[in-house]
């Protein structure tokens, strides 16, 4: 999973309070031995959402070779795009910049200073600086409850 989110940040978004719909295109990994590695997207042709009201399930289209025919979203680890995760930022995204061996996500925290977030590729920074951001909100509802 080179050049991606790593499924530990992406635990690490989803504790802090990511809610994930899933959508067409989203990749997501099914965290179990021998598994970890391959990665699924969210295509209505063979990996699709099946809604229950007893919760959301990914079902698995086409896949007779497999033993695997669904699985509860909540058994799933959602890794979000790079502008999945620009779009969560919203207006405090201010930059994104090229650093040697990385890059910087430049944002405007909840005290309006700017902050940055660096990591090994553009995806991974981005999520830091989302994960900044639900990490602080928490904080924020925890010191006013």
């Amino acid at each position: 999973m080179e050049d991606m989110l790593t499924i530990e940040l992406a635990r690490r978004l989803s504790d802090a309070g990511l809610r994930w719909e899933p959508v067409s295109g989203d990749r997501f990994v099914v965290p179990v031995s021998g598994m970890e590695e391959d990665v699924f997207v969210i295509s209505e042709i063979t990996v699709d959402v099946h809604h229950f009201a007893t919760g959301d399930v990914i079902g698995f289209n086409g896949t007779t070779e497999w033993a695997l025919d669904s699985v509860e979203q909540d058994k799933v680890v959602w890794l979000p795009r790079e502008d999945q995760l620009r779009d969560m930022l919203g207006e405090a995204f201010v930059s994104l910049e090229t650093l040697e061996g990385g890059y910087a996500v430049s944002v405007l925290g909840r005290a309006g200073a700017v902050e940055r977030h660096a990591d090994i590729d553009a995806e991974r920074a981005y999520a830091r600086a989302v994960l900044a951001r639900l990490e602080s909100a928490a904080g924020e509802g925890e010191q006013s409850a």
